[in-house]
């Protein structure tokens, strides 16, 4: 006998889950379908965000930090370490138990909130006047009627292709995360985001890294003057990024994998090494989802199609996050999660991709939002840009860490903010402040005028408002 909701959710990610709850806050009664699995076959939800992706990196990222300023950087603090050793087995154990706080933590919000979870793989039946059916596939098979059906199943990792992922030498995030000995020799192909992070954690603990990135230039969506700092800041750091190339064969044994490539001088090269990570992008994943029993649409690149209010095709059934159109960011997912159950509710759910923050991890952080100058430029958008450096900040100097700066980008009529990008420490966090700022369209001299704790690395965001009109106090 099939069971009836007002609303049905198809994936536990962060779209997916924060679409469930903020529905049942809305006083709809709500299911939620996700087949994620941990180690001993339960349910596992949070998605790859919680379980293969920003979460478990983030707990590595952390310890190899810890790890490397153990070696590298306490000294310089008066405190003097002897005898450092690596036990990765208890570095990857403490990831696993955050990933599983993470986990039990939706549970109890499910609960909390009233939400019926199903575990298993969701797969569209039919669509009539009794609703939308939803046939669940797990442990046990369940029917479900939905009234509103949210999709939100998310992407996979890209395969290059003829070399699939195997999870032992060539790895995809899932891999790149669980490896159990230190390489002493690590492949990464791909300069963006993953590559990059998962980079930084393996060199910290010892790898020698090799980045091989297609793209003539290094991190090409990321403002230029920014990412000629990171990438000087890496390059020092000893994690060694090849642009221009071009991959060729790869081969892959038991204890190696070669990849040959063409450099951007044109030159045929070799590079072996003892594990290799591919992270040149995401797809979709509508595996199994059998949406076209009611005719849902999918677009050019696999997406599910979708309108600027995230309703498909098909009446009643919408989609969130990486399976949909928009950068692949979980807190993109949050957020049309929230605005498609207040839509189903009849109210007026928000999104503004123009101010949707992109952060990297490494260290140190990247963070942006907004206009790039080159693509203010390329608008012919006449623009006022204002800098200033970390190692002008009295509290980076008290941290150790000076790498970097904090960059405005302003109209050069109205200066209201178009864009601000960050390098250096704490970048995840300080660029809160210009989203809310260009949230609400305010202007660079709104922040230069607001009072900053001192001292306090925020005060690099208020400096380098003040530099958009040169008058910059510290620098």
């Amino acid at each position: 006998m099939s069971k009836n909701f007002d609303v049905v959710v198809i994936g536990g990610g962060p779209g997916g889950y924060i679409a469930a709850i903020r529905a049942a806050q809305l006083g709809f009664a709500v299911a939620c379908i996700d087949e994620w699995k941990n180690a001993v076959g339960g349910p596992a939800l949070g998605g790859t965000c919680t379980n293969v992706g920003c979460i478990p990196s983030k707990a590595l990222l952390q310890s190899s930090e810890h790890f490397e300023h153990a070696g590298h950087a306490f000294a310089e603090h008066g405190i003097d370490v002897k005898g450092l050793s690596l036990n990765l087995d208890q570095m990857q154990k403490r990831k696993d138990g955050v990933v599983k706080q993470n986990n039990d933590g939706i549970v109890y919000l499910f609960k909390k909130n009233k939400i019926t979870f199903f575990h298993g793989r969701g797969a569209f039946v039919k669509n009539d006047a009794a609703g939308i059916e939803i046939k669940v596939s797990g442990k046990t098979e369940e029917s479900l009627i939905a009234k509103q059906v949210v999709i939100a199943t998310g992407s996979n990792p890209r395969p290059l292709p003829g070399t699939p992922f195997d999870e032992k030498m060539i790895l995809s995030n899932t891999g790149a995360l669980a490896i159990e000995a230190v390489p002493k020799r690590l492949g990464v192909i791909g300069a963006g985001v993953i590559g990059l992070e998962m980079g930084s954690v393996w060199r910290r603990l010892g790898a020698d890294v090799t980045v091989l990135e297609a793209l003539p230039t290094f991190l090409g969506a990321v403002d230029e003057q920014i990412a000629k700092e990171a990438h000087k800041l890496f390059t020092k750091q000893g994690l060694v990024v090849t642009l221009g190339v071009k991959i060729g064969v790869i081969t892959s044994g038991k204890k190696e994998v070669t990849v040959e490539y063409v450099d951007a001088a044109g030159t045929a090269q070799k590079a072996v090494f003892d594990k290799l990570i591919v992270s040149i992008g995401r797809s979709p994943n509508t595996i199994g989802l059998n949406g076209e029993a009611i005719g849902l649409k999918l677009d050019e690149r696999g997406f599910i199609a979708v309108d600027d209010d995230c309703k498909t095709s098909v009446a009643n059934v919408w989609a969130v996050g990486d399976v949909v159109r928009g950068p692949m960011l979980a807190h993109k997912a949050e957020e049309e999660g929230v605005a498609v159950a207040e839509r189903i509710a009849g109210q007026h759910g928000h999104v503004n991709f123009n101010t949707v923050p992109w952060v990297i991890y490494t260290s140190p952080e990247i963070a942006w939002v907004g206009k790039t100058e080159q693509q203010l430029k390329a608008d012919g958008v006449a623009y006022k840009a204002g800098t200033f450096p970390f190692m002008a900040n009295g509290r980076a100097r008290a941290l150790g860490d000076t790498s970097g700066m904090v960059k405005f980008l302003a109209d050069a009529k109205t200066d209201e903010i178009l864009g601000v990008h960050i390098v250096g420490p704490s970048a995840s966090e300080l660029i809160s402040e210009a989203v809310v700022a260009m949230e609400f369209r305010a202007s660079s001299e709104d922040i230069a005028r607001i009072c900053h704790a001192h001292p306090s690395l925020s005060e690099a965001t208020k400096e380098a408002a003040l530099a958009v009109e040169k008058r910059s106090l510290n620098f």
